[in-house]
Formats: C-alpha cells, sequence, structure tokens
C-alpha cells in the first residue's frame, strides 16, 4: 500500500521547520531538518526497475515510520536519492537516528537487490551519505526546490510532478499556484489522482511573500 507521509503546511514551511529549533563526517548532534543525498557507490543502478523504484520508496516510507522521522521532500531515482526530513523527539536532542535509519535502508536495499539478481552475498553496494542540518528558511527552502525538481534536473521528466518516485506530485496537487511556483517555479499543477497520505493529508498556504528557492540555491 502507498503510504504518502505528510508534509508541513505553508506557516510551518514558510518558517523553515516544522519546530524550528565518501565518507563524509556525520553531525547529528542537533535536531531538526535535514538536507540528506546518498547514492549507489560506482553509480549501480541498482534502482532502475519501477518495481524497485516502488520498493525502495515504500522502504523509505516504512523506515522513516519506524525511526520517528517525517519526510517532507524525497526523489528516488536509479542510483541515487535525496530527501528533506524532520528528525524525532530525542532525549538527547539529537538526530542521531538518521544514520541507523539510512543503514538499515542500505542493508535491506542490498539483500533485495541482491535477491532480485540472483547475486547473493554482494556486499557494500552503498556509498556513505551525506547530509545537512538546514537552519535558515532560504536554505530549507531552496532543497525543497532541489528534491522536487531532481527528476528533472537528471532529464528523467519534465516536470517533477511527472515523476512517481517524488514528492513533487502530491506537492502540486495541494498547494495554490502562488506556493507552487515559490518553491518549483513555473510547473502547473496536474490533474488530481487517487492519493493515499499520511495523518491528516497535508495543506500548502500561500506564503506572504514569494521567494526564489532556485536562485538561493544556486547562489550558496
Amino acid at each position: 500500500m502507498n503510504h504518502t507521509p505528510s508534509l508541513p503546511d505553508g506557516d510551518q514551511s514558510v518558517k523553515g521547520t516544522r519546530d524550528w529549533p565518501h565518507a563524509p563526517p556525520h553531525r547529528l548532534n542537533t535536531a531538526g531538518i535535514y538536507f540528506l543525498t546518498a547514492r549507489c557507490a560506482e553509480q549501480r543502478h541498482l534502482l532502475i526497475s519501477d518495481e524497485m523504484k516502488d520498493w525502495f520508496q515504500e522502504k523509505l516510507f516504512a523506515l522513516s515510520d519506524e525511526f520517528g522521522w517525517r519526510l517532507e521532500a524525497w526523489a528516488v531515482l536509479s542510483y541515487h536519492y535525496p530527501f528533506v526530513g524532520h528528525s524525532p523527539p530525542d532525549e538527547k536532542g539529537s538526530a542521531e537516528s538518521l544514520s541507523a535509519l539510512v543503514k538499515k535502508l542500505h542493508s535491506l536495499t542490498t539483500k533485495e537487490s541482491n535477491r532480485r539478481d540472483g547475486r547473493p552475498g554482494r556486499t557494500r553496494l552503498w556509498q556513505n551519505f551525506r547530509e545537512t542540518h538546514l537552519t535558515y528558511q532560504r536554505s530549507y527552502l531552496a532543497r525543497l526546490h532541489y528534491v522536487h525538481q531532481h527528476p528533472v534536473h537528471h532529464g528523467s521528466v519534465s516536470k517533477g510532478s511527472d515523476w512517481k518516485w517524488c514528492s513533487a506530485r502530491a506537492f502540486a496537487q495541494e498547494v495554490s499556484p502562488a506556493w507552487l511556483k515559490t518553491i518549483v517555479g513555473n510547473e502547473k499543477s496536474p490533474p488530481p489522482e487517487p492519493t493515499v497520505l499520511g495523518k491528516g493529508g497535508f495543506s500548502f498556504s500561500q506564503p506572504s511573500n514569494e521567494l526564489n528557492p532556485s536562485a538561493l540555491l544556486s547562489a550558496e
């Protein structure tokens, strides 16, 4: 069953967070919003089939729920994926569970890929991930834009909302035209189709002032 995570509303997005509080180092000692990217080793296209992308996306959703992370944007391509997520409440006030989430996701994906390919025993199919703690509004909005448009940047589709394994379609179905333009540019909302959302779904309101995430991203 496709379980699309609920996303923040417009006010939460404008503030930049719901609560606002090859072997790269992981600085996860502070809770908050994180932007993460990870890719397969040697650019292996482990997720090239539609069935495997379906499997991976559902596993990403399930593990995010298991570890208490709230996804706000995501995109799954054939050999890599980015996402923006909010860390869960933690006694230490940290986001250290992100490492465990990604480690389990990559481990399960390796086993599933080996099973489907009939090549048991393969290991080290993923590079280490990179994460960035987003503490500024402009960085947060820029990363939302980046993830929603990621399939477009890689030539997979002409509109992010046309890519099945990306948050852009659910985003485009729910937001106002002005807020959609703020985050993803001039893409028009696609015709609605049934979508299973997380608890309460999501709702974005038009922000009081429009930013240009694309320009902000290129300027950083």
